[in-house]
């Protein structure tokens, strides 16, 4: 009796246990489930991504003497120094539509110098550009397009603080010139600082593939929003390894911002001169060091965090507020400051 009353508990047990993972594996209920894929936010981003072709002429010697060390003495004085020919260079790379006036966001590097810059929208369309600013210490120009007056399809910048490690990111841009290419990954770091790409080295990480010629293109979240312009990458072999870099749309936004209102206008070298605004950023007159577990300890701190005041200019607005060598700045704005590239990037996107 008692073997029975067992196995009738065993079968009850079996059961459950089979209904249990009959409900983990439900069948789908609507087409939605069945189809899950990114191609909403592409169908809402794809739209405003420019490929931009960038052309300039430079000046080549033609002697391949002139650059020995030994030989290029002797043609430098006379011997046929003075050959040289100018030649068409191409810079390829992308850019995204932020205003529907035609406002484009790229990086500096892909535009530099170039005296004629064309932008290609994804169903075809071609619009002559010009740069309205150019700010080589973040890598991010500001493109205006010739549309006369039409409007062009765009997509908002969003703030990349809400992002966390592990969401999911597209880029998008015209990687080796194949044509507009979507790639996905997630954020595989926030707040990179140990670099050497830009003066304010703070970037978004991802693993979303990116490959020369994604420059200047968006790193989008999946609502479509752009939280960073990709610029870099990580390889030893110029093809993508997963590891690239995107700037923070703050760093954008006050790029943008500067384009509009605080920009200082500068002339650009060439034969036809062009003004070209410049961003101008807040000073403090401030240096600092990383706060080690050390110094940490030293202080009393729960942990390594926040920049040391080890130099203060004598007509620094801080000093004047109260800042003194010694002083550690935990935080700016709300924002948490864990070294001295984030003091930097957090005062620099500060609006003026």
């Amino acid at each position: 009796m008692l073997t029975r009353i067992i196995q009738l508990l065993a079968l009850v047990c079996i059961a459950i246990g089979a209904t249990a993972f009959a409900q983990d594996r439900d069948i789908p209920s609507s087409p939605a489930q069945v189809q899950l894929s990114f191609a909403p936010v592409v169908k809402k981003v794809a739209p405003a991504v420019v490929n931009i072709y960038a052309k300039k002429v430079v000046t080549r010697r033609v002697n391949p003497f002139l650059d020995d060390p030994f030989f290029g003495q002797f043609f430098s004085q006379g011997f046929g120094g003075g050959l040289s020919r100018q030649q068409v260079e191409s810079a390829l790379g992308s850019g995204v539509i932020i205003e529907p006036s035609g406002v484009v966001v790229t990086n500096a590097h892909v535009v530099r110098d170039a005296q004629e810059i064309v932008a290609v929208l994804s169903d075809g369309q071609q619009f002559d550009a010009r740069v309205s600013i150019s700010d080589e210490k973040s890598d991010v120009a500001i493109l205006r397009l010739e549309t006369e007056g039409k409007r062009l399809p765009f997509a908002s910048l969003k703030p990349s603080e809400g992002m966390e490690v592990g969401d999911i990111v597209l880029a998008v841009g015209n990687p080796f010139g194949v044509g507009q290419t979507v790639t996905s990954g997630i954020v595989s770091a926030l707040a990179r600082s140990s670099l050497d790409i830009s003066d304010y080295n703070f970037f978004i990480q991802t693993d979303a593939a990116i490959n020369p010629g994604n420059s200047g293109g968006p790193l989008v979240d999946m609502t479509g929003g752009v939280v960073g312009i990709n610029t870099a990458i990580y390889s030893k072999s110029g093809g993508s390894l997963g590891i690239g870099f995107a700037i923070p749309s703050e760093m954008v936004a006050s790029v943008v911002a500067a384009e509009k209102t605080g920009a200082k206008d500068r002339a650009q070298e060439g034969d036809e001169p062009k003004t070209i605004k410049t961003v101008a950023r807040p000073w403090i007159g401030v240096h600092g060091q990383e706060v080690t577990a050390d110094i940490a300890d030293s202080l009393g701190l729960d942990r390594p965090k926040g920049v040391m005041v080890s130099r203060i200019h004598p007509a620094s607005p801080a000093r004047a507020a109260g800042l003194k060598v010694g002083d550690v700045v935990t935080a700016i704005n709300g924002h948490d400051i864990r070294d001295p590239a984030e003091m930097k990037f957090r005062l620099a996107t500060v609006p003026m």
